[in-house]
């Protein structure tokens, strides 16, 4: 929760501070660290949709998977959930961690950023090695 908190309010400052979004920016070519954050909090939104897409795709697997198991068989949708709850309790403490590196300072909201974005593509892939796993 506070790593949300922390990342909103370092979205705030940046709007105030100019309205600045990574739209504007080439973020390949980035020079402030306003504008890293901007393009960091960017890459972190594109790989949660893939996130949330990819899990949708997973976890439609895993029912097809429950519906074929017989009654005390069946769990592979709940164990992901169960996995992809502890998964996100991890990835925002480890990204919390993670800026520590620079904490208070303007660069911690980039660092935690990109960390987000980082874990969360890695997820992505785990997640779509298990559907295909399943045949999905």
């Amino acid at each position: 929760m506070r790593l949300k908190i922390g990342l909103i309010g370092a979205a705030l400052m940046l709007f105030a501070a100019g309205g600045v979004n990574a739209e504007d920016v080439d973020c390949d070519n980035a020079e402030t660290q306003t504008d890293m954050t901007s393009c960091a909090q960017a890459r972190y939104d594109e790989a949660d949709k893939g996130l949330n897409a990819q899990y949708k795709q997973t976890r439609a697997a895993m029912a097809t998977i429950d519906e074929d198991l017989d009654g005390d068989m069946k769990g592979a949708e709940q164990a992901l959930l169960k996995a992809q709850r502890a998964w996100i309790n991890y990835r925002d403490a480890q990204c919390e961690n993670y800026g520590f590196q620079a904490r208070g300072g303007t660069m911690e909201p980039m660092l935690v950023a990109g960390c987000l974005a980082d874990l969360t593509d890695l997820r992505t892939k785990e997640l779509k090695v298990l559907a295909d796993g399943m045949g999905q």
